[in-house]
Parts: structure tokens; C-alpha cells; sequence
């Protein structure tokens, strides 16, 4: 559950466009190719490694696309806010509301890789706050939650 802000969470070509419209407004141009990596990371339902991506852009495209290009493309989406990196899993998700800025947590399945986004500004606002009292100056904040998810729990 969000606190204090609602998402309008975009799919498909809406969430394409939400995409080139936030990149375009970090001052970046949305090249063909970049558009083709975001397409390819929005349509994986878990996190994704550069070479997963590659993989499938390669596949795509009918021609070898490098893991270094797409590692390139995929720093340039987390810095504008298109993508977000699971730290401990060494890859990617699209960020589904890349129009808005705020910090993200994950809950990640140790058992399937499942990864759901969490965003709660009640939990983020807190550490933040903790943060800067120690007068520590946070510029992102990865918080990711290692675990199982309901239906492996179920499973188990």
C-alpha cells in the first residue's frame, strides 16, 4: 500500500511514452535502441540482468546486442528513473511510474526470484529523516526485503 501518493501505474505503449517523456525531460534523447531495452525490461515479470536483456533484444532484433550496451542504456535508466536496480540480485526492473520520484523497496523470494515493489514514503521518510540527523546525505536508497513470497510460503 503507497502512503501519501496514489500511482497511476501505465502499461504497455502508455507506459512507453510515460518512459520517453521522463527521459526526454532528464535531458536525454530516446533513441531506438533505448526504446527497444525499455520495451524488453517491461515485459519480464521479474527482475532482469543486463544479459537476460541482451539476450532477448538480441533475439528481438535478429542480431547480437552486446551485455555492455545494454548495462550502458539500463545506468542511464536508473538515473533518469526509468528503471530500478535490485542491488542483491544484480538486476533490473521497470520503474511503472517513472513520471514520480520517490524511493522504492523490494520484497524479494529467495525460493522463485519474485520481486514485488513496495512503495510506503511512511518507511522511506523515516530512514531518510534518521539519515539526515547523523547528517548523512542520501542520494538513493536501496531497500530490499529477502524472503518468501505468499505462494512459495504455501508451497512450503
Amino acid at each position: 500500500m503507497a502512503h501519501g501518493h496514489h500511482h497511476h501505474e501505465p502499461e504497455g505503449d502508455a507506459l512507453n511514452d510515460a518512459a520517453r517523456t521522463a527521459l526526454e525531460d532528464a535531458g536525454e534523447q530516446w533513441t531506438v535502441m533505448r526504446a527497444i531495452v525499455f520495451d524488453v525490461l517491461a515485459g519480464f515479470d521479474k527482475p532482469a540482468s543486463a544479459y537476460d536483456i541482451a539476450d532477448a533484444v538480441s533475439q528481438r532484433e535478429g542480431r547480437r546486442v552486446a551485455a555492455n550496451s545494454v548495462y550502458r542504456i539500463l545506468d542511464l535508466f536508473v538515473g533518469a528513473n526509468l528503471a530500478r536496480r535490485v542491488e542483491s540480485a544484480n538486476a533490473y526492473v521497470a520503474n511503472t511510474h517513472p513520471g514520480c520520484l520517490h524511493d522504492c523497496i523490494f520484497m524479494v523470494c529467495d525460493s522463485c526470484g519474485q520481486t514485488t515493489h513496495l512503495d510506503d514514503d511512511r518507511i522511506t521518510r523515516g530512514l531518510r529523516d534518521a539519515a539526515q540527523v547523523s547528517g548523512f546525505k542520501p542520494e538513493r536508497s536501496v531497500i530490499e526485503l529477502r524472503g518468501r513470497c505468499s505462494a512459495c510460503e504455501a508451497a512450503a
